[in-house]
């Protein structure tokens, strides 16, 4: 089996000192998610009411544009609020560091007994790290607070959840936009198979074989779309 990366010296000090960064995977599952069902949402209930295509298209694209744009702030907002506070923290423990060397210290010599380390190698490795600001700030945030050992960027996070659910949320209404015959039964195929593909894809950052992590979200969008059109065949006149 051919392992993930290397592990030359020079492959390893590339690797570490530039890191893998935050990543978007949740941002972009849970946007094309979100899309494709509050998009199909809305065709299956406006369907379900026996209501013109016109009126399909319509509420279709403005929930793609303003849920996809709302989304995408709440996230940025999320995002945002994440950095402040580690940025506070940050600060504390700057303070901390200052007003109480000693007690810092200890914390450091906790953290990394915890980590494995003992007798004169546990010393070394707290005088080595506390001699640095950046470090002990760094590991405390880590080590201390949970916190991630990346900065979260909240544009780079609202950018990927607007794209993902504009692309995902927009697939259900194609059959529609083109003027396709049994435009509805299209769309229900054209949705399903963004569900499972969009599982299916998710597949390759867990465990779970593809064809069930498929599966799983192909059945919670189908969840919420029979709801949206059993509600709207309440309200067919």
């Amino acid at each position: 089996m051919t392992l993930e990366h290397g592990h030359t010296q020079v492959e390893v000090e590339a690797r570490i000192r530039t890191g893998g960064g935050r990543g978007y995977l949740r941002d972009t599952v849970y946007g094309a998610i979100d899309g494709a069902v509050t998009t199909f949402a809305i065709v299956a209930g406006v369907a379900g009411a026996g209501l013109a295509p016109g009126i399909i298209i319509a509420l279709g694209v403005a929930n793609v544009l303003a849920d996809g744009f709302s989304m995408a702030a709440a996230n940025y907002s999320g995002t945002k609020a994440e950095l402040d506070d580690m940025q506070r923290l940050k600060l504390i423990e700057g303070r901390h560091i200052d007003e109480e060397p000693t007690g810092e210290r200890r914390e450091l010599r906790e953290i990394l007994r915890l980590k494995g380390l003992s007798g004169d190698v546990l010393e070394a490795a707290t005088d080595q790290v506390a001699a640095s600001r950046a470090s002990a700030i760094q590991m405390m945030l880590v080590d201390e607070y949970g916190r991630p050992p990346v900065d979260p960027h909240p544009m780079r996070a609202a950018f990927a959840t607007f794209v993902a659910f504009l692309l995902a949320g927009l697939i259900p209404l194609l059959p529609f936009l083109f003027g396709m015959a049994e435009a509805f039964r299209l769309s229900i195929i054209l949705t399903g198979a963004v569900f499972f593909s969009i599982g299916a894809a998710k597949s390759v950052w867990s465990l779970s074989p593809w064809w069930r992590s498929g599966g799983e979200t192909l059945a919670i969008g189908g969840t919420a779309a029979a709801i949206a059109y059993f509600v709207g065949t309440l309200f067919n006149v």
